[in-house]
Parts: structure tokens; sequence; C-alpha cells
């Protein structure tokens, strides 16, 4: 009966192709997977699953890092309210093509690319800053958002793992460190740069959308229907009849989040700046950033205090749609792992397998539970267990087969409707969620297709 386990993510999967509803397809997932951990414990199966639905959201919000990434996706919305009233958003816009820093699509493309690049110490702030940044000169040059909700999405995650400056690597790191291995686990953790190919790759193809101004499938489609409207997106329109004022009113709240990530990442590691705690970090960062915005706004006279207030609640209830869906990805995750559905696709893959498809295998396997599940560290914490033991009885080279599960993992990631990245990419980006998976979903399909040869010829060649 283990294989049940699959039934509730893809039960998500069918009914959000069926009724286009992701909220819906959520529940009806919660509830089929609470009702699986139902039927062996209770006669009544279906009440009592209905109560666990309840009580499992209930529970989300006993974990705090939880609690803190949906404050934090609600409170994305107050500073985004914050910057474009100001008319800094528009102000910002002016310059940067006055400047000639971007007067054209690829030039628009290079900055919102290295912007999520340069941010490598967290995967969300990386999405909100360039999401963000950006989102007024997609409009200005006819760039659909589930452009920029692709280059947000596919230079936050890729970098982060690549880089591992940052909690990625020390999470990553720790996982590693519970293990005895000739290699010291840091050797083991660099090694994996070159062998990370679905996270460069990734890099790879958002470089290319960049510097040629090409775009194919459902995202070439966006582009197509963005060109026969004047303007795509209701809060585009709402910063198109906002009269620029001074860019200051967008760049001093970004760079202050910026920097406040940085700060509180250095002060939560007691000085170390890997060993920061993310979530905490980019919460109090945003919850700075927006103080900061408010104040300026409030000084610069140009709104009241009860007007600022008005202004952030109004901006929170924009994304209410949209924190509610990660609450409802947060609450899946948590059924499924009681579950045990990433266990059993993890067993069922390392069963009985040639010795040259086992880092492949392990790359599917990542990202089948990645997108199962929606979460990438929590892919990371059920696969290293499983691989390093294969490494230690095997003789398997060890960062090749630590490459090929964090690869799997954010690439999974990618592809999930139910992943936080995927929901922050979409927030920060004004995109809608289910454009921004479709649109993404065939470069990261293609993306994933090379990893795995690459993994396949890496194998032959090195096992």
């Amino acid at each position: 009966m283990e294989w049940l386990s699959v039934l509730p993510p893809l039960i998500a999967i069918v009914v959000v192709l069926w009724r286009k509803e992701v909220i819906l397809a959520l529940l009806v997932a919660v509830f089929s997977s609470e009702l699986l951990l139902a039927l062996n414990d209770h006669s009544n199966p279906i009440f009592y699953a209905f109560l666990g639905l309840i009580e499992r959201v209930i529970s989300i919000f006993s974990s705090p890092s939880n609690a803190r990434l949906l404050i934090f996706s609600l409170l994305i919305g107050a500073l985004l309210a914050y910057v474009r009233n100001s008319g800094g958003v528009t102000a910002l816009v002016n310059k940067l093509v006055s400047k000639g820093i971007a007067k054209s699509k690829r030039q628009v493309g290079s900055v919102t690319m290295f912007t999520g690049m340069l941010i490598f110490i967290e995967s969300n702030l990386s999405v909100l800053t360039a999401g963000i940044l950006s989102r007024d000169l997609f409009d200005k040059f006819k760039m659909s958002r589930a452009r920029l909700a692709f280059i947000v999405d596919s230079t936050s995650a890729p970098v982060c793992i690549l880089v591992l400056l940052n909690g990625w690597g020390a999470y990553v790191l720790g996982l590693l460190n519970n293990y005895e291995l000739e290699q010291s686990s840091m050797s083991i953790l660099w090694g994996t740069i070159p062998f990370n190919f679905y996270a460069i790759i990734a890099l790879l193809m958002v470089a290319y959308t960049v510097m040629t101004d090409k775009v194919y499938g459902p995202m070439k489609q966006s582009e197509l229907a963005l060109h026969k409207l004047e303007v795509k997106e209701e809060d585009s329109l709402k910063e198109a009849l906002i009269a620029p004022t001074k860019a200051r009113f967008m760049l001093v709240p970004l760079l202050s989040l910026v920097i406040a990530m940085f700060f509180f990442m250095y002060w939560t590691g007691n000085g170390d700046i890997t060993q920061g705690s993310g979530g905490k970090s980019v919460l109090y960062a945003t919850c700075f950033a927006v103080s900061v915005a408010y104040f300026l706004l409030l000084f610069s006279k140009r709104f009241s205090h009860k007007e600022l207030v008005e202004v952030g609640f109004e901006g929170l209830s924009e994304l209410l749609p949209l924190v509610t869906i990660v609450l409802f990805s947060l609450t899946l995750g948590a059924s499924l792992k009681e579950l045990g559905t990433g266990i059993f696709i993890a067993g069922f893959v390392g069963d009985h397998l040639p010795l040259i498809l086992v880092v492949p295998m392990l790359f599917i396997a990542g990202a089948v539970i990645s997108f199962s599940t929606g979460t990438s560290w929590g892919t990371f914490a059920i696969l290293i267990p499983i691989g390093v033991p294969l490494i230690q009885s095997l003789g398997l080279p060890p960062s090749l087969v630590i490459a090929a599960i964090l690869g799997g993992g954010v690439f999974g990631d990618h592809c999930s409707p139910i992943s936080d990245t995927t929901c922050v990419s979409a927030i920060a980006s004004g995109c809608d969620l289910l454009e921004h998976v479709k649109t993404q979903l065939p470069y990261s399909i293609f993306g994933g297709i090379l990893a795995l040869i690459a993994y396949v010829i890496a194998s032959f060649v090195m096992i």
C-alpha cells in the first residue's frame, strides 16, 4: 500500500490541469493525503481526514520557519505597495533609460540577471530584489512578467547552490558532517560545483534568453499576447498612473533590504555569514525595508500616517491569494512527509539499480521528490542519507553523487507549482503563478534532460 503515498501529489497535478485552480488542487491533495493517513487508524476516515486537514494547516504555524516565510510573503506586499505608490519605480525606470543603462531589452534582461546572481546569499532575497527592480522595466519594453519570473527564479536557487557561501552551503555541509568519509565534507561540497549540471544549464538558459531576446513555447505565447495589449497587469496600470518622483523612494528601501540581509546573516551566524539563518534574516531584513520605506514616505510629506497604513494593508491584501497558496503548499509538504511519500520514491528508485545508473537515478529521484513535495531542502534531507551510504559501500565519486542529489532537488523545485520559491518568484514578478509554472516548465524540462544525459556520461567516465 506504500505506493498510494504518491497519489496526493498526482491528484494535485490533475486538478491543476483540469480546473486551473491551485488552491483547490492543494486542498484536495492535502485531504487525500490525510485520508490515507486516517484509513488505518479510524473507522470513519473521511471525517478524520477533514479534521486532519484543519489540524495540519494549524500545525504549519507551530513551525517558526514556516511562520516566518508566511509573514515575509505578506510583508512583500506592503513593501511593493510603498515602492509603487511612491512614484519611485517610474522615476528609477526613467533614470535608467535616460542614462542608457536600460535602453534595450537585452540591457534590461542583463540588469535583472546580474542582480539575481549578485545576491547569492539567500534565494528568496535574490528573487525579491531582482523582481521588484525589474517589473516596470519589463513592462516598458513589452516583455512579459512570465519572462521576468523565469529569469529571477532561474538565477536564485542555481546561483545559491553553486556559490555555497550562504545558508544553502551550510545546510548541506551540516547534512554531510553526520558521516565519516575519506574526503572532508567541505572538499566534497566544493567538488560538487562542476558537476551541478542542472544549475549551470539553468544559468546558461537565462543568459541565452537575455542575450538573444528569444523565448519559446508557452512563454512566447505570453509575449505575443502582451504585445496585443497596452497594459497587461492591473498593478502596471496603477504604476503608470503614478507620476514619477524620486528614484530614491525605490532604491533606498531595496538597498536597505540587501544590506540588512547581510547584517542579519552575519548576526544570526555569530560572526560567520555562512552559518546565518536565511529564514530569520530575510524576515528581519524585509521588516527593516518596510520600515525604511514607510518613514521615507512619511518624512517626504507626500503621505500621512493614515494613508500609509491604508497603502500597506492594500499591499498585504493583494498578496493574500498567493500567500494562501504558500500556506497550503507547506501543509501538503508536511502531510506528505508523514505519509512517507519522499522516502517511498527514494527507496523505489534506489532498489536493484546497475551501478552505472545510480547517479542518474538519484538525480531523477531528487527531481520527483522535490516536485512532489515542493521543497529542495527537504529533498536533500531525504536523499543525502541514502546517497552517502552508497558512496561508502560502492565506492562512488562523492562529489558526483551529492551534485546529482542537489541538482535533482533544484530541478524538481523549478518545475513544482507548490514550491515556495516558485510562489515567491511569481509574487516578486507580479506574474500569475500558473502562468509562471506553465511558461517555465519547458525550459526546466529541457535543462533537466540535458543534465540527466550529462550524469549518464559522467557515470560512464568516472565509475
